[in-house]
Order: C-alpha cells, then structure tokens, then sequence
C-alpha cells in the first residue's frame, strides 16, 4: 500500500512539473501586446545585432547560443564593439545576417529556414512591421514577435526591457539584479542633486557628429536629452525638439550659447558617412578621437562659441543611447557637468565593475574623450 501511495504521489509530482514546464508565458511587450511563448526561449532572431548589448548581459557564459540569426547592424554601427565580441567568439562570422524590419528587407522565408521559437523587434521598427504586416505572418508561422525598447523612450520602456528579457530566457532573478544595479548607479547621480541649488549648464548634444556634413543632429526631452538633465545639465534642444530625434540650425545653436557641447560617436567606418565622426568606444584610440573632436569644434555652430576652446567639449560612445548601459553615460555626464559635485565619482570603474558582474567581455577604456582648453 505505502508503493502504491508512493507511485501515486511521484506520478502526481511529475504531472505537475510537466505542466508547470508547458504552461505558456505571457509577456506585455513595450508596444502594450500582450504575447503568448511556448516556453523559454532558445532560438532567437534578433531584430537588431545591437540588442547582443542585453542578451550578453543574461547569457554571460555564451552571449550567442540562443542566436540563430540577426540584423547586420552591429559591425556598421559598433565596429568596436563587434570585434571585441568576435575575438572572444569568433563563431558569431558564420551567424545569418538579413537587414531590419525598419528599411524594409526583412525576409520571412529565412526567418522561416532558421525554425527561431522568438523575432526580438526594436520598438522603432513596430511602424514598418505594422505597414508590411510582419507580425501577422510571422505569427501565422508559430513565431511570436516581441517589441524592447532603449532608444525611442529608454527612461520609461529600458527597465521593462530588461524584465522582459528575463522573461523570457526564464531568468527573472539576473533581470532584478540588473535592473537594480542600474537603479543604484543613477541614483549616484540623482541623489547627490536633489538638493543642489546652483546653476544647470546649458549642453547641446550634437548627435553623431560628423557622420555627415549637415549639422546638427540632436535629441529632444528623451534618449541622450533626459540623460543631460538626469546628469544636472539643460538641453538646449527640450522644446526644441518635440520627440526624441530631431535637427537644430546651427544659428539656434550659436545663439543659445551651450555651456557645454557632447558629441555622440562610434567607429563608422563601414557605414557610408562623411567619416568626419569621433571613433570613441571600447579600445578606442583616444588621441585620434580628440584630434576628431577639436576638428568637430571648428564648424560654423560651435567655433565662435567659448566652448569650442575652453574644454567643455567632449564626445562619449553614441550606443550608450541603444543599450541598457545608459547609468554610465549619465555619470560620465554628471562629472564633465559638476566637477566639484562628483569628483569622486569614476564612471570607466563603475562601467567595468558592470563587465565584471554581467559581461563576457574584458573591459576596454575608450568610450570617451574630453577636448583640453587651448592656451591663449
């Protein structure tokens, strides 16, 4: 009786589990859809190369064993960073690549070839997969879509992302402990200005300087823009520019007169740009960078303004705008902004302590730059 009782009692556990193992997870996506997964995720597309900047931070120990294939964006856009995690995992050459959504070239048939259980989307692309109906036929294939965001809204969609992203890998707990440990660096920051009381100097972010001719890209009340008032600053651009991304002339730029100029940079140089951008990120050659960013300083907006000589002129690693790593910017910020206020505050060790917790990655300085003052 007590085998039978016990056979009873083991087969009911196992039952149990299997359910508990079947039963489907339920993810609300940044976009506010509701997604339904079989199961934890193991063969994912993703949407953009650069969202390996998360999914490094959940799979430390192999970054790439759930990649079954994704956008080609990542050598374009972080030339770098790329060949830093090619040198640790050189396997990622032979990853299928496609284009995005967004521009259009998408292809459902591969996706289909590479049997991925999840498409991970950049919310900036949810308009175009909407227009081409991309979510619709890739749900009627089995394959659910699921949208994150660090770039159109980071202030608001970057910690839902991470959880996310915790979801559905079946790792809440490394999702919490990012997400704190993000939490705690900006607080660094936002404590120490709670009651500050002096002045907020007024910071043009020039968006890419130097990709092309044109000047000048920048943010709105988001994105890089946030992170200027987060870090004690006032954006130029706040009402300027209504959304995130946006353009000022350079006669509104010579006539707010910034305190302070941040140029946003990465290596470019297999994008067709006008190769004028300052190369700042991991290993990055910091003296070449600075001759980019005095260079940068001459254009018509910036080189009758002081700032163009007075050393208030930096650049810093432009994908801090499309990774969860935006606490290292804002400290990084906060520092050029109030000297005297965070002088203790050392965002390259704040930066490798999160590569030794998170990262596969060794970490490499480089991510920016700061003009000297010219002698008069």
């Amino acid at each position: 009786m007590k085998k039978t009782l016990h056979w009873i009692a083991t087969i009911a556990l196992w039952s149990v589990t299997c359910l508990s193992y079947a039963a489907p997870i339920v993810i609300e996506d940044v976009s506010g859809r509701k997604v339904e997964i079989a199961a934890e995720a193991k063969r994912i597309i993703l949407g953009e190369g650069r969202q390996i900047y998360l999914l490094a931070a959940f799979d430390t120990d192999a970054p790439f064993k759930r990649v079954v294939g994704w956008r080609d964006d990542l050598p374009k856009a972080d030339f770098d960073g790329y060949k830093a995690y090619e040198k640790q995992f050189p396997s990622i050459t032979s990853l299928p690549t496609f284009g995005g959504a967004k521009d259009g070239t998408f292809n459902v048939e591969q996706a289909l070839t590479l049997k991925p259980d999840l498409v991970l989307m950049n919310l900036e692309s949810k308009a175009a997969t909407d227009e081409g109906k991309l979510i619709e036929k890739l749900e009627q294939l089995g394959i659910p879509v699921v949208f994150i965001d660090f770039r159109e809204k980071p202030f608001e969609n970057a910690e839902k992302s991470i959880r996310i992203m915790g979801q559905l890998l079946n790792k809440p707990q490394r999702a919490e402990a990012i997400v704190q440990f993000r939490r705690e660096q900006i607080a660094v920051v936002e404590d120490r200005l709670k009651n500050y009381q002096g002045p907020r100097p007024k910071v043009m972010i020039d968006r890419a300087g130097g990709y092309d001719d044109e000047c000048c890209m920048s943010f709105g009340d988001e994105n890089f823009g946030k992170m200027v008032e987060v870090a004690g600053g006032s954006n130029i651009a706040k009402t300027a520019i209504p959304g995130t991304f946006g353009t000022l002339n350079p006669e509104f730029i010579i006539s707010a007169r910034p305190d302070v100029v941040i140029v946003t940079g990465a290596n470019w140089k297999n994008y067709n740009t006008a190769n004028k951008w300052v190369g700042v990120g991991p290993g990055a050659d910091t003296v070449e960078a600075t001759q980019r960013l005095a260079a940068l300083m001459q254009r018509s907006a910036f080189k009758t303004l002081p700032v163009a000589t007075n050393g208030n002129a930096h650049a810093i690693w432009h994908q801090f705008y499309d990774s969860p790593y935006q606490f290292v910017a804002i400290q990084a910020m906060a520092k050029w902004l109030h000297p005297d206020l965070f002088k203790d505050i050392d965002p390259d060790a704040t930066f490798r302590t999160f590569h030794e917790k998170f990262l596969p990655l060794p970490y490499q300085p480089g991510y920016w730059v700061t003009l000297p003052p010219q002698q008069k």
